[in-house]
């Protein structure tokens, strides 16, 4: 597959980008990464060096691949982190030519607002946008719960409050919800939950939560899960997803990393030990 990925960069670390490309790539699929911003690190380390990038000059590339005729190819679009609506608005231009080209072509966007006990950390009025906006035009969403509920308007405590707000936010317009980090009543105690939910069909997929703080986990999912549901659909992309966050997420974990261990893991990315027993809940 050919993917358009417009997301942050950072030199060290990963995140945005720095976190989807190469899992994209270690699957075997082609990636044309655009950066809006391009930072010395994560903002979560407390300081960064490093300009964002213009809205016109992120433009200016994606119209510089556009005029490679790389458009018709394009099998998907990936966005992140919006930090801006006007950065939002290139990301559904792009979005709009693309389908043009190739009306098969499909939109994956993880909503990146906020999450459990931060709250929001993006700029006020993003979240609005997000959810007015960007969210309707997707195919895919990728959403952690905190934002589920803030794209729904309601709180989710159990299953299947979760899979009502995901069914939701499918008739604003994605026909496929990834909601991540998934903590209800009906999640076993030392355990997180990922779930995919369609207008039709619903699955879960159970981890042991690991005790620490993941920078770019989000990326790297919305990443994995886009490319397996590209090639083989959701059930399998779920399933596959989970495996491999678990496997890179417990390594980076063992041996007390700071930043994710993708590249030493990597072969859990390429071939996953699908160990995660999905379960169909609606």
């Amino acid at each position: 597959m050919k993917i358009l990925s417009i997301q942050s960069h950072v030199a060290y670390g990963h995140a945005g980008n720095s976190a989807a490309v190469f899992p994209l790539q270690r699957l075997g699929h082609e990636v044309y990464p655009v950066l809006t911003v391009t930072f010395s690190n994560h903002t979560g380390y407390g300081s960064t060096r490093g300009p964002l990038i213009a809205p016109t000059d992120v433009a200016a590339v994606i119209a510089g691949v556009e005029e490679r005729g790389a458009f018709p190819t394009i099998d998907a679009v990936l966005s992140g982190y919006q930090g801006a609506e006007a950065v939002g608005e290139v990301v559904l231009d792009a979005v709009a030519r693309v389908k043009a080209a190739n009306p098969s072509a499909v939109y994956c966007c993880d909503p990146v607002m906020g999450d459990v006990g931060r709250g929001f950390f993006v700029r006020e009025g993003i979240p609005e946008y997000m959810r007015d906006h960007v969210v309707p035009r997707a195919d895919i969403v990728t959403p952690n719960q905190f934002e589920l509920e803030f794209l729904v308007g309601r709180e989710v405590r159990t299953q299947a409050d979760l899979v009502a707000a995901a069914r939701q936010l499918v008739a604003s317009g994605p026909s496929v919800v990834l909601v991540t980090s998934a903590l209800t009543a009906d999640t076993p105690e030392g355990s997180i939950q990922m779930a995919c939910v369609t207008a039709d069909d619903a699955w879960v997929v159970t981890t042991p939560l690991l005790p620490m703080t993941v920078r770019g986990g989000g990326d790297v999912t919305a990443a994995l899960f886009l490319a397996h549901h590209l090639t083989d659909g959701p059930q399998v992309a779920l399933r596959r997803t989970a495996a491999t966050m678990y496997a890179v997420l417990e390594r980076t974990h063992a041996v007390g990393a700071d930043e994710m261990r993708l590249v030493a893991e990597q072969d859990a990315i390429a071939h996953p030990d699908e160990i995660f027993e999905i379960v169909a809940i609606g």
